[in-house]
């Protein structure tokens, strides 16, 4: 099996498990004071754009790598945008607007807004694609850089702001941005 076969089997799998763990999560990992504390909003934070442009700034200043600087910074900015574009035409709202249950809005009803709408999750991505960029550029961190942005999207899952599925699409979507880009313009030149 090819690699990108394999994994967009796996993409597709975890996406369909998330659903299936749509409820569980609600009923059971709710913690709706997970940002009092400053855990909780470290790693909220971690989905928050201005931290990886700071971030970048500060990669750029120490070592004059603009490359490196750029996909540091523009990874998590183009996965902001992406997922603005994907909650247009998603639509899926936060659970907490409805118990729980799922509720997709309908086109006609404030089309360009994506206030409320949950599917997938904004800072999910934004973290998702910080840390698939820093997988890519600083592998051996992987662990560190997954684990900041599995946390804040389980954060998000713990606020009831998101679905468990609503984190896992951003997760499977920033994946797939980064290889993408990745592919195009971040694997360094090869010399001759």
């Amino acid at each position: 099996m090819r690699p990108a076969t394999r994994i967009a089997l796996l993409a597709t799998l975890a996406i369909a498990v998330a659903h299936l763990g749509d409820q569980y999560a609600w009923l059971h990992l709710g913690k709706p004071g997970v940002y009092d504390n400053d855990f909780g909003r470290m790693l909220r934070i971690v989905g928050y754009l201005p931290l990886w442009i700071l971030m970048a700034v500060a990669v750029w200043l120490h070592t004059s790598d603009r490359r490196t600087a750029l996909l540091i910074g523009g990874m998590p900015a183009l996965g902001g945008l992406a997922a603005e574009v994907a909650k247009i035409l998603l639509r899926r709202e936060r659970p907490k607007l409805h118990d729980g249950a799922y509720y997709f809005r309908p086109f006609n009803d404030h089309f360009w807004s994506t206030r409320d709408i949950g599917l997938p999750s904004s800072h999910a991505f934004v973290a998702f694609s910080g840390a698939w960029i820093l997988c890519r550029l600083y592998p051996k961190g992987w662990p560190v850089w997954v684990g900041l942005a599995a946390g804040c999207a389980l954060t998000r899952v713990q606020a009831e702001a998101h679905f468990l599925s609503d984190v896992t699409v951003a997760a499977v979507l920033a994946y797939g941005m980064v290889a993408w880009c990745w592919a195009r313009w971040g694997a360094p030149p090869v010399s001759s």
